[in-house]
């Protein structure tokens, strides 16, 4: 995991950091390498990648935070992520896998009400993608919805927000 963790940032290959992505996104299924990826600063190097311009270099990026994002310590640290991911579902082509990573992502992130706020901006896009999207996209965007509508201090955020 070390090793992986250097070689994404040793390297500009997008090939080579698309691999080392989907490994560490992999690993992540486990909770033991959830805790080592944030011990070695994993987190904060996965994180940078979202602000890559290959949309798979940040995609697979947004897979592995997505898998590590299933630990409490791992979401304290992921938070500081989650306007930059609003942006990239935001920008990204409609129905796409980038957007579906996001959207998954959020769905993790939104599973308690700590982050709900960091969210607030980004509701009328998360109406506009139900309205506008595909299936698997209306699916995503409506788990983020039914997690944030969970939280009673979202209420007023949700039914003003324009579409």
């Amino acid at each position: 995991l070390q090793k992986l963790i250097h070689l994404l940032q040793a390297t500009d290959d997008p090939l080579i950091q698309e691999q080392a992505l989907i490994t560490l996104s992999n690993s992540a299924a486990f909770s033991v390498n959830q805790d080592i990826i944030r011990n070695l600063d994993g987190l904060s190097i996965i994180g940078g990648m979202l602000s890559d311009c290959v949309p798979k270099v940040k995609e697979k990026a947004l897979n592995a935070l997505n898998n590590l994002s299933m630990n409490i310590k791992n979401q304290e640290e992921i938070q500081v992520y989650i306007t930059q991911v609003c942006r990239n579902i935001e920008s990204a082509p409609l129905n796409s896998d980038l957007q579906l990573a996001g959207l998954r992502l959020l769905t993790n992130m939104s599973v308690t009400s700590d982050y709900h706020h960091k969210m607030i901006n980004s509701i009328p896009c998360f109406l506009h993608l139900l309205s506008e999207g595909t299936e698997r996209t209306q699916i995503q965007v409506l788990k983020v919805l039914v997690n944030l509508s969970a939280n009673p201090a979202m209420t007023r955020h949700l039914l003003r927000a324009q579409v």
